[in-house]
């Protein structure tokens, strides 16, 4: 039409349902080019440097966490306000539910050098208010009104990262909502973290492990796979079945092999099928059509059960920053339990001189070979260690976890209030004053008793019984999972102190008094009038 002008119509920015995976990648790979920059630029005291904490258990479970106990598990991450010690760093921590006043008023009052007010007006907590257990990030992308809003709490995101605690393509999805990188592995190099995939990737770089078989997902399969490793190994007396991906040992079962038929005989495989269905599961709560229908979504493995006189658990942590270098972190002893001894309970740390400098070795060739692939932020390597008759022990990896762990932050904790590093070439923690530092943690003392607690009670018998970390002298009790206490009866405890002995009598110190005030709790008082 004459004397009118034709605009071209603007097209609509794109939203997160529109894109394709490939797209998703596209422009995540572009945030998490950012990373290194905001990197270098933490810790410079920035005005407008923040950090966003989505503590998201994204996790197969062979069974769901209540929606409470998956609440306990976000606010398990608490000890990251200790971060707050920046002066000008602001932080977002989102939970599925609203953290007690009195919980996040602990954590504060455990910064070395702050003023609790000013890390609190610098803190936003934003709760979905969604108590189901589904993952936090999942109900995050359901809302993206409540997305948009956390993302306007970021002063700028050229100077913003995510923290999630593992990291699936939800978590990638999270990230691309909010429009910042993310610290964490890249959700394409999970298989890495399989079951089946540590297994490949140890025997590609020389890793030692036990001999097993990869990528078995029926019972056929299962049994199979005990006949050749029994044919190979024929005094074997038991495997373990693990799922792919299985957490904290809730996903393996023991199949018991003594007295079967010999290896190669007609009647052997009839047999090993028979003991597949007698399989004890770590998880009690598990039945065995559920455990093997996960076997068959998610596949799994069997290798052999390591025996010896004496064995031992323990984990190396790294990291890979954001420029590629691999930087070793932490070694550990876990405190195992259940079933079959193979679920996580807590952790003692260092891990054992005697071992800790060969499980870091075989650690760091792991970590070298994720930088290669492109990993980023913290994993840990669990072993296996076996004494021999002569003393010398003997490392075997079983499991990479490209996510933090149940060790990760009884660890940080300890490190963020000491300012403390290990050092691989003594296998101790030294504070900057050169003093030597331990700790004994748990996220499982559990008790019927302890449900006679709420939160206010616990932090009466901490004020009391002197339980509390001394930021002076820098050891004490720092609590964690304090929601869950009165609904579950179960808390997490980390103990420090400056020799394991005392780490250990602190520990078993506060267990006792807790239970001892938890049963005097439980006593009807008396009847007014």
């Amino acid at each position: 039409m004459t004397g009118d002008l034709w605009t071209a119509p603007v097209a609509a920015p794109a939203v997160l349902s529109d894109l394709s995976e490939e797209e998703r990648y596209r422009r995540f790979d572009e945030l998490q080019a950012r990373m290194a920059g905001v990197w270098e630029a933490m810790r410079l005291n920035h005005d407008d440097e923040s950090v966003v904490v989505v503590p998201s258990i994204t996790l197969d479970r062979a069974v769901a966490a209540s929606g409470s106990l998956t609440q306990a598990y976000e606010e398990r991450f608490l000890f990251l306000l200790v971060l707050l010690r920046q002066p000008r760093l602001r932080m977002v921590y989102v939970t599925s539910m609203p953290i007690a006043p009195e919980i996040i008023e602990y954590y504060l009052a455990l910064l070395p050098g702050v003023i609790p007010s000013h890390a609190r007006a610098r803190l936003t907590l934003v709760s979905v208010n969604d108590a189901s257990p589904r993952s936090l990030s999942e109900k995050l992308l359901q809302r993206p009104r409540l997305l948009a809003r956390i993302a306007a709490l970021v002063p700028n995101p050229a100077r913003s990262h995510l923290l999630p605690y593992n990291t699936t393509e939800l978590e990638r999805d999270v990230a691309l909502s909010l429009g910042i990188p993310m610290y964490g592995a890249d959700p394409r190099l999970a298989p890495l973290g399989s079951k089946s995939g540590c297994r490949r990737m140890f025997a590609e770089i020389g890793v030692p492990h036990p001999l097993g078989v990869e990528d078995l997902r029926t019972l056929d399969d299962l049994a199979d796979a005990v006949v050749t490793l029994r044919a190979e190994r024929p005094a074997m007396d038991s495997v373990i079945v693990k799922l792919n991906e299985g957490v904290s040992g809730a996903g393996n079962a023991v199949v018991r092999l003594g007295g079967l038929p010999p290896p190669g005989s007609a009647e052997e495989r009839a047999e090993v099928v028979q003991r597949l269905h007698a399989m004890e599961l770590e998880s009690p709560d598990t039945p065995l059509d559920v455990y093997l229908a996960k076997l068959a979504e998610g596949a799994g493995i069997v290798e052999e059960r390591i025996v010896g006189a004496e064995l031992r658990s323990p984990s190396v942590q790294l990291r890979v920053l954001p420029g590629g270098d691999v930087e070793l972190l932490s070694t550990h002893d876990q405190l195992l339990g259940g079933a079959s001894g193979q679920s996580y309970l807590g952790c003692v740390f260092p891990a054992a001189p005697e071992y800790a400098r060969t499980i870091t070795r075989h650690a760091e060739t792991i970590g070298h070979r994720l930088a290669r692939s492109g990993a980023l932020g913290r994993f840990a390597v669990d072993f296996v260690v076996v004494r021999s008759v002569t003393g010398e022990w003997t490392a075997y990896a079983i499991e990479l976890n490209l996510r933090k762990g149940g060790t990760t932050h009884p660890f940080l904790t300890l490190q963020f209030l000491t300012d403390g590093r290990y050092d691989p070439g003594t296998a101790l923690f030294l504070t900057p004053r050169g003093h030597e530092k331990h700790l004994v943690a748990t996220d499982h003392l559990e008790s019927e008793q302890l449900c006679g607690l709420v939160p206010a009670d616990l932090f009466d018998i901490v004020a009391r019984h002197g339980l509390h970390f001394d930021p002076s002298r820098q050891v004490g009790i720092v609590f964690h999972m304090i929601s869950c206490l009165t609904e579950h009866g179960r808390i997490g405890l980390t103990a420090v102190g400056d020799t394991a002995a005392e780490a250990d009598r602190r520990y078993r110190d506060a267990q006792r008094i807790l239970l001892e005030e938890a049963r005097l709790s439980l006593r009807e008082p008396a009847l007014p009038g």
